[in-house]
Order: structure tokens, then sequence, then C-alpha cells
């Protein structure tokens, strides 16, 4: 491209042509030897110049241009060469290319600064010739302001080798470029293949959950259709219990109207009872009253367990002779648990029944118990122990020891217990047997003793004979 460019009428010009000059401009000329310029060609002969030779003409005019004197400075350019070094070069390069061109006086002084200081490659230039390790710009931008025969053939050579190298230069840059490429396309395939991995590893491990969540379906549906079957046997099960409770009740309805004839069959006996004799009327009264207080706790229960909505009549009226007609057998969970005659845990189940009657021979079951003590300390002992089954269960309770007559010095009865001594000429084993027929027919009557001939003769009238360790056990428990 040419040298020249239209530069900013707007960059400042020189005001004052006798401005200071710069320091340096009294420095003697070089002696230099300069060729003989050839003439001056028109604008439009200018060679066109590389752009990097084109800024080293201009950095070279620009350095030299503070050294030159105050007059030689042309007036356009005299304010560009107060700038600072690296503004000068950048703002006054249009200025500085078009006196270049237009003033060949003003070239031929900066071409004389600037050979002196080129040295020997400027001798080369100047005589035609560019060394072969020079650089071509150099060699260019020396050849265009010194401008020596051929001067134009070295700026198209050194031109050429500028391009060669910019070619060069971006063939470099192709080939980097492509070896970048390459490499990161290796790089690309190796993460790839990584992924690649990765995602393989990924899908094994999927399809053995998906695997693994298939048998669990199918161990899942399988319970599934086992519950349903299970849930349908229930539901044929409760069905079936619902007819057995059906049954159960209506054969409970008939029983209570049975209890209820037989009710009233026993208030008539009892009105005849108490118009045989005048004094067993108290003892029949009381027998009445206690059969139908049992019956009647009875009927409670039955009814709270069959849930029947309340009637005119209470079926605790109508049920003590159901219960008395009722055997050993009939005995709540008798049937179940065959409990030994030892077991305490028997002891709280007949207790559990309603308003029954403990009856305890007395040192049968101190002397198996505790027999080193004396007579007086079993006694109490015995009815202290004895005290606190009454207090627990409400029941009533009797002990009954052998004396010809009551013992003197015996501890206070505890509530609830009662404390009875055979008569003269009676033995404990009887009066345990008068106190068991006394009790009316039905009644929960618990007779404690090791004797078995006691045991055989309460269970003839409905008692319920334990064994002595059956009532030390459960005096021990609490």
């Amino acid at each position: 491209m040419p040298l020249t460019e239209p530069y900013d009428d707007n960059l400042p010009q020189e005001e004052s042509v006798g401005a200071a000059r710069h320091a340096g401009e009294d420095a003697p000329e070089p002696k230099q030897c300069l060729p003989e310029p050839e003439p001056t060609l028109p604008p439009e002969s200018e060679p066109i110049l590389p752009e990097s030779v084109r800024q080293r003409i201009v950095a070279l005019t620009a350095a030299v241009l503070p050294v030159l004197p105050g007059d030689e400075v042309p007036v356009p350019l005299r304010r560009v060469a107060k700038f600072a070094p690296n503004r000068r070069a950048r703002l006054g390069a249009p200025m500085i290319a078009a006196q270049l061109t237009a003033d060949p006086l003003f070239r031929q002084r900066i071409t004389a600064r600037v050979l002196a200081d080129s040295g020997d490659l400027g001798t080369a230039v100047v005589a035609g010739t560019a060394p072969a390790a020079a650089d071509p710009v150099e060699v260019a931008a020396l050849a265009y302001l010194a401008r020596p025969r051929g001067w134009r053939e070295l700026i198209d050579a050194s031109g050429a080798a500028v391009r060669a190298e910019a070619d060069q230069a971006v063939v470099d840059e192709l080939v980097r470029e492509a070896e970048h490429r390459a490499t990161r396309a290796e790089h690309d395939r190796a993460v790839a293949r990584v992924e690649a991995e990765k995602l393989r590893d990924e899908l094994a491990r999927v399809r053995d959950e998906l695997g693994q969540l298939r048998e669990e379906s199918r161990q899942l549906a399988r319970t599934l259709r086992e519950t349903q079957a299970r849930e349908r046997r229930a539901a044929e099960l409760l069905a079936t219990e619902r007819g057995r409770v059906a049954r159960a009740t209506a054969d409970a309805d008939a029983e209570l109207r049975r209890a209820r004839a037989r009710l009233a069959e026993a208030e008539a006996a009892a009105g005849v009872a108490r118009a045989s004799a005048k004094e067993a009327r108290s003892v029949d009264d009381a027998r009445l009253w206690l059969l139908l207080e049992t019956i009647g706790q009875a009927a409670v229960g039955l009814r709270r367990e069959l849930a029947l909505d309340p009637v005119d009549r209470l079926p605790a009226d109508f049920v003590a002779d159901a219960l008395a007609d009722q055997s050993t057998a009939a005995l709540p969970g008798a049937a179940t648990r065959a409990r030994d005659t030892d077991d305490p845990a028997r002891l709280d189940q007949l207790l559990a029944l309603p308003k029954a009657h403990l009856v305890v021979d007395g040192y049968n079951v101190t002397k198996r118990g505790f027999g080193e003590m004396s007579l007086e300390q079993q006694r109490k002992r015995l009815i202290t122990g004895l005290g606190g089954i009454a207090a627990q269960t409400g029941d009533e309770v009797t002990v009954v020891f052998d004396g010809a007559e009551r013992m003197h010095g015996l501890p206070p009865t505890p509530r609830g217990v009662r404390v009875l001594f055979s008569r003269k000429g009676e033995t404990a084993d009887e009066l345990i047997r008068r106190l068991v027929r006394a009790e009316p027919a039905g009644r929960p009557v618990v007779v404690v003793s090791s004797d078995r001939e006691v045991a055989d003769g309460v269970r003839r009238h409905g008692a319920y004979p334990l064994g002595a360790d059956s009532l030390l056990r459960r005096l021990a428990r609490s």
C-alpha cells in the first residue's frame, strides 16, 4: 500500500515556528555519503508497501524526529515531535507518512540520521545489497528512505520475504490449530470412550435393578394373591362365626327362659320353705338371698358377654339355678386348662368367680407352710395373709381351726375374714363339710386342704378342693 494515508486534520499543528527546539537538536550531522536520489516520482508511482514495512518507516522517522534541528522539522510535524515516544508513532503516523512522500529534503535528513544509527546494515542497503541474515522489514524500510539504485527491487524482495514469513506464520498457525484440533479430538474420543464405559456400566446396573424390581414385583403380586386368598378365607370364617354367634344367642335366649322358669320355681320353693318352720326361716332367707345375689352377678356377666338390650326383668333373677346345676367340668376354663390342684393360678381363677367363698383348713395349711412356728404365730400369720386376699378379691373367706373352744390371744380379725373353731366332739374336717353343705347349690365354694378325705367329701357337695400349696404360693406371691 502507499506510504501516505489520509491524516486527521484535527491533529494539533505547530503554531509557532520559533518554538523551543527539542533537546539534542544541536547534535552534529553524521558524515554519511548518500546516494544520488532518484528523481522524485509522482505520488501515484510510490511503491505499495507491506503494512509492517510502513509501520517500521514511521517508527524510524518518529525516533529520529526529536533530534532534528527545529528549523529542519516541517511545520506540520513540529508539534508531533514534542509527543511522547509511544504516542509519536501512533498519533503522528499519517502526517509523518505524508511528509516523507511529499518532502524529499525532509526524507533525506531523516535518512541521514537513520543510516547513521543502522551501521553496517545501512551501508549495505546504500550499496544496493541486503545481507541474507538481515530482517527483510528493516531492509525494506532503509531502502525506502535511502532509495539507492534498485531500491524498488529491494522493497519488492523484502515484501515477498515478509509475505512469505506471513504465509509461513499462517501455515504454522494452521498446523498448530490442526494439531490442537487433533489433540482435542483425541481427548474428546478418550472422554467419549470413558463416558461410553460409564454408560455401559450404568446400563448394566439399571438392568440389574430392573431385574430386581421385576422379581420384587412378582413377589409382591404373589403376596397380594396370598393375602387376597387369606382375606377370602377370613371372610368365610367370619360368616361362619356370625352363624355360630347367632345360634349361641338363640341358645342363650332359650337358656335365659329356662333360668327364668327355674327362678320362679326357686321362689316358690323359698316361699314353701319360709312357711315350714319359723326357726329355719332366717337361714332359708339368707340362703335364698345369697343364691339370688349369685344368680344376679352371673346374669350381669352373661348380659355383658351377649350384649343384650335392657329388658323388663334382670337376668340375675333367673340364672342361679342354671349355674347351680353346672358341674365342675362347666367351670370357665376347666375344659381348656388342666391346672394342678396346687397351682395358685387355679386358685385365682376360682376366686375370680362372683360371690366365691374360700374355706381354709387352718392347721392343715399352717403346719405344711410354717410348722416351725408356734400355733399362735401360725394362726396369726395365716389370718393376716387371708385378710389381704379378702381385700383384693372381695370374696367371703372362712378359716377353720381344730379346738374345743375359742382360743384366747387371737389378733383382730381382718375385714372379710371369718375365723371358726370346731366344737367339742367335732373336728375341723366335719365343720368344713357342714359349711359346704350349708351353701346354696351353684355358689362357687373353694376348699383349701391337703387332706384327701376332706377333698373327696366337699367335691361330692359341689365344692372345688385345692391343695394347701396353692394357697401358700398365693400368699408368698402377695
